[in-house]
């Protein structure tokens, strides 16, 4: 051992990289996963906003007739009224088309 020590030695610099390189290596997959479910959970927290928004307008006004789209962070959000074949009622669905990270989204609601 060297009775002068100025510093780490090349070999102890390069263990301590290596280690953070590991460690950093184990956590990037998890973040990029909880940066994922993140975008989708905002994502379908905004359609089911649309959703409900479009279901307080009915209320109002007759709008089973109007299909649309609305633009909100660069994600189109595709708000159309079909036929259900189970209840024999018109519901208001929101369509959301899959991106390269996430998948498609659509949720549909009968008015009450």
């Amino acid at each position: 051992m060297l009775w002068k020590n100025d510093g780490f030695f090349l070999l102890e610099l390069l263990l301590s990289l290596s280690a953070w390189f590991m460690i950093g290596m184990f956590f990037k997959p998890l973040l990029m996963d909880f940066s994922t479910q993140s975008q989708q959970l905002v994502r379908d927290k905004k359609a089911v906003q649309f959703l409900f928004e479009e279901l307080q307008a009915n209320l109002t006004e007759d709008r089973t007739n109007l299909n649309y789209s609305i633009f909100h962070n660069g994600t189109e959000y595709k708000i159309y009224w079909n036929q259900s074949s189970d209840i024999g009622q018109k519901e208001v669905c929101v369509k959301v088309d899959e991106t390269a990270f996430l998948p498609r989204t659509d949720i549909c609601k009968v008015p009450e």
